[in-house]
């Protein structure tokens, strides 16, 4: 641990890794989003950077909660924001303004629930190594 690392209160700590991989994971979304072309692999990819972002979330805001709380929360909101879509509000309002598509998607997609599931319980089960090892 580095020096200045070291001043920092435990809560910061804990939080650090979290908060930079969901950086990564919110500019790789973008890019996915923005650049490549509209096929299934990059809507796949969309959705699995956007279950993992849920998960980091979910991690930053409470680090300390267990990993499968962690995981079962953005599990539920990644559900919930599909089921969602098939009310039409989040097309109706992605129409007005284009950044809610980044957050709620537009139309219903069962396949997007069974990517996000998977994403989550692997982001789960690699959190829970990382804390296993960590307690070594």
């Amino acid at each position: 641990m580095g020096e200045t690392e070291g001043m920092l209160p435990p809560a910061i700590r804990r939080r650090m890794p979290a908060a930079a991989l969901l950086a990564a994971v919110v500019v790789a979304g973008l890019v996915v989003h923005a650049a490549l072309p509209d096929t299934a692999a990059s809507d796949i990819a969309g959705d699995v950077l956007y279950a993992a972002a849920a998960y980091l979330a979910v991690a930053l805001i409470a680090p300390s909660l267990p990993v499968l709380a962690i995981g079962g929360i953005a599990a539920v909101w990644c559900v919930a924001v599909e089921l969602f879509q098939l009310t039409g509000l989040p097309l109706e309002w992605g129409a007005r303004f284009a950044p809610v598509v980044l957050l709620l998607g537009t139309v219903f997609d069962p396949r997007d629930i069974v990517v996000y599931v998977v994403t989550v319980a692997v982001m789960t089960a690699a959190h829970a190594l990382l804390r296993r090892s960590d307690r070594r």
